[in-house]
């Protein structure tokens, strides 16, 4: 008698080389660049984090441009993942169980989310297809204040103070809101170095001081 084969299930893991070019389709970089090392971890970690079904619907149409890695002082260091600004909203919805997930699979270091903006100059000329006022988005302070949006969602902006120096420099404080101080207060620091290697200017994050 002929022995019936067995059916073979289909185990649901990839093989290492068919599953890294799977993940690098989670990353558009412009003229056909290729990823470095950094980046390849990255969207390796989010395609494993999809394919494992825990944010499959989440991460499915999302990718990043880039990923770069800031050393923020005492040795430690952070990883900021630029997305397109487009996709901005679609990475809120998932954005603080992606970075979680993130920080403990790149051993603690920081994980932040930024929309890639372009600031355009005050000479900049619209053609004539376009015409009309360079879009206040695209300013240089609209962009910045948009940074300091992304480094610290989802923790809200509650206030922002400047203070000047004797030398004459300006320093930008701004208030978080006191309810995510138990989670974020370890973070504070890392804003401070990412925002100043981002746009070179100053910033303290702190928390509005309750009165009694």
């Amino acid at each position: 008698k002929k022995k019936k084969k067995k059916k073979k299930k289909k185990k649901s893991f990839c093989f290492p080389q068919s599953c890294k070019m799977a993940a690098l389709k989670k990353i558009q970089k412009p003229n056909g660049e290729e990823p470095d090392e950094l980046e390849t971890s990255v969207v390796q970690e989010m395609h494993n984090l999809e394919i494992a079904g825990d944010l499959k619907a989440e991460l499915k149409d999302l990718y990043i441009l880039s990923a770069r890695e800031i050393e923020i002082g005492g040795g430690k260091k952070s990883i900021i993942i630029f997305v397109p600004f487009g996709l901005l909203k679609s990475y809120h919805k998932c954005q603080a169980r992606l970075v979680r997930e993130l920080e403990k699979k790149f051993s603690g270091r920081h994980v932040m989310i930024i929309a890639q903006r372009t600031i355009l100059g005050k000479n900049y000329n619209r053609s004539t297809k376009n015409k009309g006022p360079r879009p206040r988005s695209r300013t240089l302070t609209h962009v910045h204040d948009a940074i300091l949006e992304d480094l610290v969602y989802p923790t809200e902006i509650v206030g922002k103070r400047t203070r000047c120096k004797m030398d004459g420099s300006k320093v930008l404080k701004v208030l978080l809101d006191p309810k995510d101080q138990v989670t974020v207060e370890t973070k504070l620091d890392t804003f401070s170095y990412v925002y100043k290697k981002l746009t070179n200017k100053e910033v303290i994050f702190e928390f509005p001081v309750s009165e009694a």
